[in-house]
């Protein structure tokens, strides 16, 4: 296993326990817990530089400082009166983003010390599902409840709209680190796979050659794709988790366990050989990718488990 005894792993789970639990991957011991009695929990984001896990709820983002042994939250993002349903953080660490029910999608400045400004906002016609930021750092892209996906040039401070299926609700956007693929899933089980061309050095980004295909017989909940860009997991209402190769859509493995329920959150380890899970039987798990079984068990939450966060490349340091 590639994160074997890895202290420098950082694996983090949670949902509506109103807790965030922290475990060693390889044997499932939980090392750390965090309260978040305010609400459930949504999303979690790892900071990249390991300090900070930012836990999006009702109403709010709680950031936490990881090293140090307060438990309280050092940053919270307020003002926005709804769920905030995602939430994510630029490559260096010099903002946040978020999306949230009240329809908006929010870019908030960390360049002061403890500031927790809202710098830029792009207002919506409905509830925002979905948020993931492109790999060139300069584009968000933005699911709705109304089916569309709103492409936000930062820099351009424009946006183009996308409708994969018009009224049907998007669950999930995810673009590969090549930047060549993205992925749209929704309510209806579909999911939608565009080509990416530009993007780069200022150009911005094409989307072509469009693909539906019919994956799950339920919601969709959330679509990533693996680091090496070949696999993309899909989770599921339907009580499964599945992995598509990516060149042609064909089904590499379904995963099942007969306590799963809805599959709402998955990531990939960086090596592209294991997958995590969070299910709505109040456990996260761990998948060996050549196999299609389970590696681990994390049991610890009493309430579904319904988002995940994961750090296992090398820190800077090594």
């Amino acid at each position: 296993m590639s994160f074997q005894n890895n202290d420098d792993v950082i694996f983090a789970t949670s949902g509506y326990s109103l807790s965030i639990r922290f475990y060693h991957p390889h044997n499932g011991v939980c090392y750390k817990t965090l309260s978040h009695n305010d609400s459930h929990v949504n999303d979690l984001a790892l900071s990249p530089d390991r300090k900070h896990i930012a836990a999006a709820g009702y109403q709010h983002v709680k950031v936490y400082d990881l090293p140090s042994s307060n438990p309280n939250p050092v940053l919270s993002f307020d003002g926005i009166s709804k769920n905030i349903v995602e939430v994510g953080y630029q490559e260096d660490g010099q903002w946040m983003f978020t999306a949230g029910e009240d329809g908006t999608a929010r870019v908030w400045d960390l360049r002061a010390a403890r500031s927790s400004t809202c710098s830029r906002m792009l207002q919506l016609p409905t509830a925002a599902t979905c948020i993931a930021l492109h790999p060139n750092q300069g584009e968000l892209l933005i699911g709705d409840q109304a089916g569309q996906l709103h492409i936000w040039d930062l820099a351009a401070d424009n946006t183009t709209v996308i409708t994969p299926a018009p009224d049907v609700a998007i669950r999930s956007v995810a673009v590969d680190l090549e930047a060549t693929l993205l992925s749209v899933v929704n309510n209806k089980g579909d999911c939608y796979l565009w080509n990416l061309v530009g993007g780069r050095s200022g150009a911005k980004t094409i989307v072509n050659n469009r693909r539906e295909h019919h994956l799950h017989k339920r919601y969709i909940l959330h679509c990533t794709f693996s680091p090496d860009s070949t696999l993309l997991a899909t989770t599921s209402a339907d009580q499964t988790a599945k992995l598509w190769r990516t060149a042609d859509m064909t089904l590499l493995v379904e995963l099942t366990h007969p306590d799963q329920r809805w599959v709402w959150d998955a990531a990939f380890s960086q090596d592209s050989q294991y997958l995590f899970t969070a299910s709505s039987d109040c456990k996260a798990r761990l998948w060996s990718i050549d196999t299609g079984k389970v590696v681990q068990e994390y049991r610890d939450h009493d309430k579904a488990v319904t988002c995940l966060a994961l750090h296992d490349t090398p820190s800077s340091g090594q």
